[in-house]
């Protein structure tokens, strides 16, 4: 009798613990600027002004290479809402639509007991699965119950906000007091494009936009902290890509794939982290349910880079570049922490292929203008050769702009070697589909297939067919 009794005593307390882990499970919060590169002053931008963003990063940790794996809005987010590359799912080109997947690491967590808001921007380039969200309505409004996952897309650093007109322009930075203004003339354009006012001008309105989204972040904190949600909240900060600019957003060079990532999370992080490990979108979703203390399907192709579960670093971050609206191509990268190899799968195809959208931003049309006129030099004409090298390799360290193709240097061979071979491994574990006609890839509705394919292929004893 003492012995049932002891059993059940045990049961009850493991029953007790049990209850109370899950109810300390923490919120998470996913703060994203769109179109947003790390031009903050805390990684080291002079020419930014992000008070609230510094705060954050002073409270938690600040990752120094953190890359999506798509350079673009809507293959980007759906890596993020998989856990899976696009390239190996069917969601690589921009602008698709593919059916909905039968499941997302959103619906994931509302197994476990997580309630889940996602506010507008659904551009995953595949259906909205019913199963993904409790609410697509603005959670700030009316805080979700606990524990949550809640999104919040901030869209004034935007590309199309660059050049908005005046008047919208101000509407966005109405909050920014002059001494917060950027001048123009004290922008430093990057040495691939020309020095020009359209160029100083909407670098200028970047970094005023960006500070926008500061303001908006500051708020958001605020509210989360006079609700008292602040210490049992895991908040990401992130870009969904590198800034919106010509050869930044659209482009697996690091103008297009290095985003900010700054994660806080009281009493967990240690105030002033700053981490140098590689990180890739790819991981977020994995980490997020590791926190949730819920099931990592076995198909998540990330690794948890948080908490007590956290797999050793990376040695590499992928990328890769299919269709961009009305301009095809395919390029795939592979980065370490000093050197990336890209593969260019069509030479045949210029940089420089039109693309209507971007084509409206200022600083393209001047780039072009000059072009036209013989007036680029050095390495500003590279964008507009009329084809491109099969590969490139850059020495990120020496040249962080990525100009100088290293992949005929001698002394670089053993590097080079050992890249080629990483992608070569890359494409073949990711089944990469990129040679796949795009309408084959809707056809076959490819998104919902390969996501059950990769759940049997990571059971034991599955055989490939």
């Amino acid at each position: 009798m003492r012995a049932l009794l002891q059993i059940f005593l045990i049961r009850c307390l493991t029953l007790a613990i049990g209850v109370a882990a899950a109810a300390e499970r923490p919120n998470f919060i996913w703060i994203v600027g769109e179109d947003m590169g790390p031009e903050l002053r805390c990684y080291g931008d002079a020419q930014a002004h992000t008070p609230n963003l510094d705060r954050l990063a002073r409270e938690g940790v600040r990752f120094t290479r953190a890359f999506t794996h798509a350079p673009v809005c809507a293959p980007s987010r759906s890596g993020l809402i998989t856990g899976m590359y696009p390239v190996t799912i069917g969601t690589h080109h921009m602008r698709s639509q593919l059916p909905a997947p039968p499941e997302t690491f959103t619906s994931i967590l509302r197994k476990a007991g997580y309630y889940v808001a996602w506010p507008g921007k659904t551009d995953f380039n595949f259906t909205v699965p019913t199963n993904a969200f409790d609410s697509m309505k603005n959670w700030t409004t009316n805080l979700p119950k606990q524990p949550f996952f809640a999104y919040i897309n901030f869209g004034d650093s935007h590309e199309s906000q660059i050049r908005a007109e005046s008047a919208r322009f101000a509407q966005l930075t109405a909050k920014l007091k002059p001494g917060e203004r950027h001048d123009p003339a004290k922008m430093q354009p990057p040495p691939y494009h020309p020095d020009t006012t359209e160029v100083r001008r909407d670098l200028a309105n970047y970094y005023d936009l960006v500070t926008a989204v500061d303001y908006k972040v500051g708020e958001l904190l605020n509210q989360i902290e006079r609700q008292g949600l602040a210490t049992n909240t895991v908040i990401f900060f992130f870009g969904d890509h590198g800034r919106g600019l010509p050869r930044s957003k659209r482009w697996i060079y690091d103008s297009g794939i290095h985003v900010p990532l700054i994660v806080r999370w009281p009493g967990q992080i240690k105030p002033g982290t700053v981490r140098e490990d590689l990180v890739s979108f790819i991981d977020f979703a994995p980490t997020v349910l590791s926190l949730a203390q819920a099931e990592i399907p076995a198909r998540f192709q990330g690794q948890v880079f948080l908490g007590a579960r956290a797999a050793l670093e990376r040695k590499y971050i992928f990328a890769a570049r299919d269709r961009m609206d009305e301009a095809p191509d395919r390029i795939r990268c592979v980065r370490e922490k000093r050197f990336k190899y890209i593969r260019n799968f069509h030479p045949e195809w210029p940089y420089a292929q039109k693309i209507a959208y971007m084509e409206m931003m200022p600083t393209m049309q001047a780039w072009r203008r000059l072009n036209a006129e013989g007036s680029l030099t050095g390495a500003q004409r590279i964008f507009f050769a009329a084809t491109k090298p099969k590969e490139e390799l850059y020495d990120l360290d020496a040249d962080p702009h990525e100009i100088d193709n290293l992949i005929d240097a001698r002394k670089h061979r053993e590097k080079l070697d050992e890249l080629r071979a990483a992608l070569d491994q890359w494409l073949k574990q990711t089944q990469d589909l990129g040679e796949i006609p795009e309408r084959e890839l809707i056809k076959r509705g490819l998104v919902a297939d390969k996501l059950a394919e990769y759940e049997e292929r990571k059971k034991p004893g599955y055989k490939s067919p």
